[in-house]
């Protein structure tokens, strides 16, 4: 199977992030790109193997295999035997720089996915939206492309780390998400997830952005904002419901957090 769709760019390229072009060929071509390509590209492998040349050294793309291509970047590939299919996608826009780097895109890297399948979805759902509508198809091609990217993002967060860490972060989660409400210490998520506080607060960072505690704040946090636009309940009834030990340590996290009191943020809602 072969494409590459080109979008006809008009009024979308004035968005934040849109779709520049996405492609995929059943054989890859032999491609010698000296001086790079001209724009950011994310290309995964799904059939076959081939070989990427780049930074004077020779890597293996083999099923599952994605690379991010930063632009301008030197680089060569080609197929190993009559199979290697590739899939790109190559994102624009004025902030596209930004997202890319919040998603920890910026340097040329190799990743092994665990699968493909919602990639899969996804990139689908950006290819027929292109050919079904002229007129407003790359604006919603545009706007897959953000799920594309997070789920992007998803996979590359849990490749290079093993199924052991990765189900011991879920552990740690689950536990949080179903006893945030009462007190909870490094110690019993260490024994829940089965792994050392140091190599959980690294989990929790290198995924979350956060360490335990502070995951369990923002959690606790997340279920009063229900509460306060939910509920007729105090500050003081909500403070204890959610896990908080005092009223006034519940509206100072809130405010470090949310930039305003509870109070504020119902009467806001």
């Amino acid at each position: 199977m072969f494409f590459c769709d080109y979008p006809i760019i008009r009024g979308e390229k004035e968005l934040p992030l849109f779709l520049l072009n996405m492609g995929q060929q059943h054989c890859q071509d032999h491609i010698i790109r000296t001086e790079g390509y001209p724009c950011h590209q994310i290309l995964y492998c799904t059939k076959g193997g081939g070989t990427l040349l780049m930074d004077n050294k020779a890597f293996h793309i083999s099923p599952y295999t994605a690379i991010f291509m930063p632009a301008f970047h030197p680089h060569e590939y080609y197929p190993d035997g009559d199979i290697w299919d590739i899939h790109w996608v190559v994102p624009a826009g004025f902030a596209a720089d930004d997202i890319l780097k919040h998603f920890g895109l910026s340097e040329p890297k190799i990743y092994e996915l665990n699968e493909v399948n919602m990639l899969e979805h996804i990139f689908r759902k950006m290819h027929e939206a292109i050919r079904a509508d002229s007129v407003f198809g790359n604006y919603r091609a545009s706007g897959y492309l953000y799920d594309f990217l997070i789920e992007f993002y998803r996979l590359i967060s849990s490749s290079g780390v093993s199924g052991a860490p990765n189900s011991a972060l879920m552990k740690a989660l689950d536990h949080i998400n179903f006893n945030y409400a009462s007190p909870i210490s490094m110690n019993e998520l260490c024994a829940v997830s089965g792994v050392s506080k140091q190599y959980l607060c690294l989990l929790f960072r290198k995924t979350l952005g956060s360490r335990p505690m502070e995951y369990i704040a923002k959690r606790r946090i997340q279920a009063a904002k229900e509460l306060l636009t939910g509920s007729d309940k105090t500050i003081e009834e909500i403070a204890s419901e959610t896990g908080f030990c005092t009223a006034s340590y519940f509206c100072k996290l809130f405010k470090r957090y949310e930039g305003m009191t509870p109070s504020h943020f119902k009467k806001a809602e």
